[in-house]
């Protein structure tokens, strides 16, 4: 596979944190953002170079991701991107269908207003760039967007656990299409307007529905990808 290392965006050695953990967040966002892909090889000293930190932050990010389902670390071909099989993604969106669905559930009952506020913030923004044709700034707001519903649920371990969620789904969901994308922000404006609402049964039930259908769209073309690459060229439908 080619490797994509050149859209790690910046050295990471001047930011804040630990080297180890600033390698793995720039390495994670990369994964989330599909600037890297399912069964990319990472090779230790190419990242190193493009981060311009030594070998070893990178051999401990890559272990840490490895715990988060990021990453899969072999004998025989070494430390990879993470895929799913076809089981594995519906039983991942499932779960982060029940979750998503309960903490929506919370945010209608808490109703924190300045968490709120700033939800607005991100589906005008959202609406906005759609209007204006700017889908590279969809994925980023719609990360934001449930990252501050999560916080609207105030439950900090399931937020974690959803994050994490978020984090391997990325690797399964592919860019939507323009129009998919519409839709999902209209399911969001639609899930905000439950929680302002203080409607939590259909809060839970509308953000159900959102990840279950993102997954039901991810699930259909990755198993058309799948047919295409398993049906020999002189064969396919054109």
């Amino acid at each position: 596979m080619v490797a994509r290392y050149a859209t790690l965006k910046r050295p990471v050695g001047a930011t804040h944190g630990s080297l180890p953990d600033r390698v793995a967040a720039e390495l994670r966002q990369a994964i989330r953002a599909r600037r890297m892909v399912a069964g990319e090889r990472l090779v230790e000293e190419r990242l190193a170079q493009d981060l311009g930190v030594s070998r070893n932050p990178v051999r401990e990010a890559i272990r840490t991701l490895a715990t988060e389902g990021l990453v899969v670390i072999s004998a025989r071909r070494g430390a990879v991107v993470a895929g799913f099989s076809e089981q594995e993604a519906r039983e991942t969106v499932e779960v982060r269908a029940l979750l998503e669905g309960h903490n929506a559930r919370l945010a209608a009952r808490r109703r924190d207003h300045g968490i709120l506020k700033r939800i607005e913030a991100v589906l005008e923004r959202g609406n906005q760039a759609m209007a204006a044709g700017r889908y590279a700034e969809l994925p980023a707001l719609n990360a934001r967007f449930h990252e501050e519903l999560y916080s609207a649920g105030n439950n900090g371990i399931m937020g974690e656990i959803m994050q994490r969620l978020r984090d391997r789904t990325a690797i399964l969901f592919a860019p939507m299409e323009p129009a998919r994308q519409d839709a999902s922000w209209r399911e969001h404006a639609a899930i905000l307007r439950a929680v302002l609402d203080g409607d939590e049964d259909r809060a839970a039930k509308l953000a159900s529905e959102h990840v279950i259908r993102a997954g039901a769209d991810a699930l259909e073309g990755t198993i058309t990808a799948t047919n295409h690459e398993a049906t020999p060229p002189t064969t396919r439908q054109r």
